[in-house]
């Protein structure tokens, strides 16, 4: 199964896309989903395209992540907030692949984000552009 790492919410926090959130997917196996991420090559060259539907993506994952915040906080004992956390995951995975990105490719382009200030500053303006275009 496929997960969003957590290096999703500190991209989408640096990119300026969410306000402050609680990390849903600081699990256990979190620090192996990232180890994973880290080791895909972050200079690769990611298209327009790309780019535009990571920040698609990070908006809906944003809100996803919002929603999710409340419900963990409200959770009682680990199992019910595994649960969310869980939840939370498949919604932000059925996100990104409703993008039209892969999620390997999304966790790929955050973790070049965080690397590469100029990228994060495409990102930045895709996502205002397609804000300012939505409204």
């Amino acid at each position: 199964m496929q997960r969003i790492t957590a290096l999703f919410s500190a991209a989408l926090l640096s990119v300026g896309l969410m306000g402050s959130m609680a990390h849903a997917q600081e699990n256990a196996d979190g620090a192996a989903d990232q180890a994973s991420a880290e080791t895909q090559a972050p200079a690769q060259n990611f298209s327009d395209a790309q780019l535009q539907k990571f920040a698609d993506a990070s908006k809906e994952i944003a809100v996803i992540s919002q929603d999710y915040t409340k419900q963990l906080q409200e959770a009682e004992g680990e199992e019910a907030q595994q649960q969310v956390r869980q939840e939370a995951n498949d919604k932000m995975v059925e996100a990104v692949q409703s993008s039209g990105l892969e999620v390997d490719t999304f966790n790929a382009i955050g973790q070049a984000i965080q690397q590469d200030p100029e990228l994060m500053q495409r990102v930045q303006e895709m996502a205002q552009a397609s804000s300012e275009s939505a409204s």
